[in-house]
């Protein structure tokens, strides 16, 4: 059995004391936000998107995150080169399919991507996971209107096929790559009513996969990290506002010491 909880406190340590760079394609709406976790649990974030310049930027970073949330056609041309540049250099990649299924240009732009260079993660909900599929998983918008119980065997199928760890999150997260599979039960209702949370986790998985090999481990880490911050801004804000400004905060405040205790792991059988 993993000790779950002794990983995530060492990857949070390894992340602090290495300040891995993680280079982010993400979207309008979360550039600030996502920027701000990963400053704030220890990381060096940068947000470049030029396709004139993603390949060296992935030459110096610990880890890639693409996130589709706000498409056009040049940030998926920059999108695939910064892939196509990760996968040959042996960088991860943890991919965001913001809203796929929701349209053509999402899905299909998501499927290309995992073509270019498989991720080592791939992070959404439960509709953006299985449009991920041959079979057509419809969204409402961004957000899901499936189960992560209902996407759960169709999930370790799909990570199975793709050779790449799922990590379909909600009120539990579930985390597979077709052979092993895990739920984090940590997090808050809370965190469905900030803009960007979601995209936010995505990015301090990016960051575990850079201190981390194992990305199974790393994502499932990542995972409970992000949702322990969510249980302890509650208990500085209520209401989204101020939540928003906590959540980072707690990023700030949670030690490994902290995340060790409150890790809330558990594996399938």
């Amino acid at each position: 059995m993993t000790d779950f909880a002794e990983k995530a406190a060492r990857n949070l340590a390894r992340v602090r004391e290495k300040k891995p760079l993680v280079h982010n394609i993400t979207n309008y709406v979360v550039m600030n936000s996502t920027a701000n976790a990963l400053l704030s649990m220890g990381a060096s974030p940068v947000m470049a998107h030029a396709a004139n310049e993603v390949e060296e930027m992935v030459a110096i970073a610990g880890a890639l995150v693409l996130n589709i949330g706000t498409l056009n056609d040049d940030w998926v041309a920059g999108m695939l080169r910064a892939a196509g540049k990760a996968g040959a250099m042996g960088k991860p990649i943890v991919l965001d399919p913001v809203g796929a299924g929701a349209t053509q240009l999402r899905t299909v732009s998501a499927r290309a991507l995992i073509a270019e260079a498989t991720p080592a993660v791939i992070r959404g909900n439960a509709s953006e996971v299985l449009a991920l599929g041959e079979g057509a998983a419809g969204t409402k918008g961004v957000d899901a209107i499936h189960s992560v119980d209902a996407a759960a065997g169709a999930a370790r199928t799909l990570a199975r096929e793709i050779g790449t760890v799922l990590a379909i999150t909600g009120p539990e997260d579930l985390v597979t790559d077709g052979r092993r599979t895990v739920r984090v039960q940590n997090g808050h209702p809370l965190m469905s009513m900030v803009t960007g949370t979601g995209c936010m986790a995505t990015a301090v998985t990016g960051a575990f996969l850079a201190v981390d090999e194992d990305p199974l481990r790393a994502a499932a880490t990542a995972l409970a990290y992000f949702g322990l911050a969510g249980e302890v801004a509650s208990g500085q804000a209520s209401a989204p506002g101020s939540y928003a400004v906590s959540l980072i905060d707690a990023l700030f405040t949670i030690t490994p010491e902290k995340l060790r205790a409150g890790v809330r792991i558990k594996e399938d059988r």
